[in-house]
């Protein structure tokens, strides 16, 4: 098959052919329609993660038609249109058996822990928990631009922030993940504010839901103007950037018992931020992680999409073929992106 090969991480990956990947008993070969870029993928192709062994193939939020079944498969057959999370499941540890297979004690990861959907084919291990079936409505792009992103931030407001109408919400980052959560809490109610350094991008936060725009480049004090907004600040704050500076000021625009969730990646030199613990005890606040989503979770995000509450598609910026790929992952780090990137020709 035809696939994005990463030989040396902080080099430029290159197209190559490598071989087909075989189904597990317990599991499926996947040909890949579409795959969305992510900014996890360029922290992988960074080194930042160590399940990653070279050479690597990259791509973790994708969908696609089963091709192949592995033996001891039963509910799934060839020629089903599927998309799978992020975080793939054991679904037997204890974890798994709280419901809580976003964070499996025995997870995989397509595209970290082992090859992933920059490629023609992609097998998934443990597809009876792990696959999560398509409306025939739902296109495959719109399905790709799930797994990662859309997903990881609909668990984010929905389960760990528990929003709901009439409560205020800031979104700190205005790439993918942000502008998913945007658009997911104005479909839950909630009254959005948009922090970017990019007016551009603000623009987009508004259109997606958000009421309203802050330019941390412009503004002296991105928390003051929360507070003045919101007059005593959000009940929830979401970090989707994952800088020191984006997940202080979150923490430190909420009212009291408010919840920060962090769902941009803390990783390299903003791995460790400062956090105003002192406001975390006086006001009682909560901070929590997002990480993914269950794939028995989905429906209700499905039914959204489906009744047209949430249209994670107008997300979806540039379209690009693999070979362009090669460029394109190195220079995601320089925020220039409005909207995903998807590839959707191999």
């Amino acid at each position: 098959m035809k696939a994005l090969v990463i030989e040396s991480f902080q080099q430029q990956p290159t197209i190559q052919t490598v071989p087909d990947p075989s189904p597990a008993p317990n599991g499926v070969v996947i040909k890949v329609k579409a795959t969305g870029l992510c900014r996890s993928d360029w922290h992988g192709w960074m080194g930042h993660d160590s399940d990653i062994q070279l050479p690597h193939v990259p791509g973790h939020e994708f969908a696609g038609v089963i091709l192949e079944v592995g033996k001891g498969v039963k509910n799934w057959k060839a020629g089903d249109r599927v998309t799978v999370p992020f975080v793939c499941a054991c679904g037997v540890c204890p974890t798994c058996h709280s419901g809580n297979q976003q964070i499996c004690d025995d997870q995989f990861q397509p595209g970290f822990t082992h090859w992933g959907s920059f490629a023609e084919f992609v097998a998934i291990d443990r597809a009876e928990t792990n696959l999560v079936r398509l409306p025939e409505e739902m296109s495959i792009e719109t399905a790709a631009s799930l797994g990662c992103r859309f997903a990881t931030s609909f668990r984010a407001i929905a389960a760990q922030g528990k929003v709901s109408g009439g409560k205020w919400v800031a979104v700190h980052g205005c790439g993918g993940v942000g502008l998913s959560a945007i658009m997911i809490a104005a479909a839950f109610g909630a009254t959005v504010i948009a922090v970017d350094i990019s007016d551009e991008k603000l623009a987009l936060a508004k259109a997606a839901g958000a009421q309203f725009g802050i330019n941390a480049k412009l503004t002296s004090d991105v928390v003051a103007e929360i507070m003045e907004l919101t007059k005593g600040g959000a009940h929830v704050s979401v970090d989707a950037l994952g800088s020191k500076i984006t997940c202080f000021n979150s923490v430190a625009s909420l009212r009291k018992r408010g919840k920060h969730v962090q769902v941009g990646l803390m990783a390299g030199k903003e791995s460790n931020p400062e956090i105003p613990m002192h406001l975390v005890i006086a006001k009682e606040l909560e901070i929590l992680g997002s990480h993914g989503m269950q794939a028995h979770a989905y429906p209700e995000m499905m039914r959204m999409i489906q009744d047209g509450k949430l249209a994670p598609q107008k997300l979806i910026g540039r379209r690009i073929t693999l070979a362009e790929a090669v460029e394109e992952l190195p220079a995601m780090d320089d925020f220039r992106e409005n909207g995903m990137v998807m590839i959707d020709r191999f």
